[in-house]
């Protein structure tokens, strides 16, 4: 019989046992982080029908979208966690209690060239906080500290959350008089990082036709020191602006109260995302040591949630953190704590003797205090044995032999260090369980 070879598809993460407990220890700490402030699990299916998916239509959606049909029925894998909320949402609105504060780890997929950063299967975590008809501003101030919350749990210090307010910008634009352009200078001052304010004007000027001393104007503004000092000459001049500006202060004003450090945010006027869903504020937050890398978590407030669905006003405001892409930026710039206890046991039990009873009740009783342990019954020579715990990085053994079995004792032997000791069951699991949690090796990240 002929063998296939066995690959795995471009642009889906598979990862070896070891980085595998790893980001499960990520997925973990997010889940107990978006708990603490009351969201509230939530599985949507990973096969929607396609017109549900599709109903905004076109794009970029449309091209990537894995799409398919069983029978008669037009299919397709969800491309984010956002439409299946809002289908979600609208179906059980009378059954949901407003505001509705869900989280969501679950993978999605894209039918999109495989590049480095880029999967075709990924895992997103989400957060999401919608109200019924109204949404108060406290929540886009939460947000931040959430964000905060999370990245410091799992060991990330150096990072900045950049916030910034759609309406001022919308407004800024009709104040210069560049409400025709507002797309296309959005698009273009996005750049700014990258290519500099020179060739931002350039392309501001030459391009989209905007007039020389307004797109001064906008650059000025927009490399200011102190942001919001420098919003308010323009105050009174437009509604929209001066709600906007408005907003935005509540929300700096409130991160501080919420436990953001003032060095971990930063008003950022050239923030814009999401030129034709965003209503109001948007984040970024960036790795202060691998700006290169882009946003690793980013979200902001949205009108309308789903429009598409239900006549109901659904405004929210949520973040995602694309995991998948985050752990592999991580892993590839060595931020990955590789002190982090990733074997699947921590004592590897073996008897010594014909007879398994005591190995198997000593088994138990590890467990039942809370002690992860693997009986290893395989016919092979003691060197054998320890060398299988050594691969898997287990740090004790139990040896049960004759002796200890008369004694009603057993040896316990450190892996790292050879030093072993003869002690009674409980004595032993309690050993243990004190030299793991001096062993614990702290959150997964830990910065260089």
């Amino acid at each position: 019989m002929a063998h296939i070879k066995p690959r795995t598809l471009s642009g889906f993460m598979e990862l070896l046992p070891p980085r595998q407990v790893q980001f499960d220890r990520m997925v973990e700490i997010l889940r107990k982080s978006y708990s603490l402030y009351g969201f509230t699990p939530l599985d949507t299916p990973a096969i929607e029908a396609a017109e549900v998916l599709l109903a905004k239509g076109g794009g970029e959606t449309e091209k990537q979208i894995y799409r398919f049909t069983k029978g008669d029925t037009d299919l397709a894998l969800r491309f984010d966690l956002t439409v299946p909320l809002a289908k979600y949402v609208a179906l059980h609105q009378n059954e949901l209690t407003f505001p509705f504060r869900r989280f969501q780890i679950s993978k999605v997929y894209r039918g999109e060239r495989a590049q480095k950063g880029r999967y075709r299967e990924f895992y997103q975590a989400d957060i999401d906080v919608i109200g019924d008809g109204a949404l108060d501003i406290t929540n886009e101030a939460e947000i931040p500290a959430i964000i905060y919350k999370t990245f410091t749990a799992l060991g990330l210090r150096r990072f900045k959350i950049r916030v910034n307010n759609r309406k001022v910008l919308n407004g800024l634009f009709a104040i210069l008089g560049l409400e025709n352009q507002a797309g296309d200078v959005m698009r273009t001052i996005d750049k700014l990082e990258k290519i500099g304010p020179e060739k931002v004007k350039a392309i501001l000027t030459d391009d989209f036709a905007v007039p020389a001393q307004a797109a001064d104007q906008l650059l000025s503004l927009l490399s200011a020191a102190d942001p919001m000092a420098a919003l308010e000459p323009f105050r009174g001049q437009n509604e929209l602006f001066d709600q906007g500006v408005a907003e935005l202060s509540t929300v700096a004003k409130y991160m501080s109260a919420f436990g953001v450090p003032e060095d971990h945010f930063m008003v950022d006027l050239t923030i814009a995302r999401g030129l034709d869903y965003y209503t109001g504020t948007v984040y970024e937050t960036v790795m202060l040591d691998h700006p290169e890398v882009g946003s690793i978590c980013s979200g902001g407030r949205y009108d309308n949630l789903a429009e598409y669905y239900t006549e109901k006003q659904l405004p929210g405001v949520g973040i995602s953190i694309g995991l998948t892409r985050l752990f592999s930026v991580l892993e590839a710039q060595g931020y990955l704590n590789d002190d982090l206890i990733t074997a699947p046991a921590d004592v590897l039990v073996l008897p010594m003797t014909e007879d398994l009873t005591a190995a198997i009740s000593f088994a138990t009783s590890l467990r039942e205090a809370g002690v992860r342990a693997q009986l290893y019954t395989e016919k092979k020579k003691f060197k054998q044995k320890l060398s299988y715990a050594d691969k898997l990085s287990i740090p004790f053994a139990a040896l049960l032999g004759e002796d200890e079995i008369a004694q009603g004792k057993v040896t316990v032997k450190d892996l790292s260090t050879g030093v072993q000791e003869t002690l009674p069951p409980a004595e032993a699991a309690a050993l243990v369980r004190s030299a793991l949690a001096a062993r614990a090796g702290g959150a997964p990240i830990r910065e260089p």
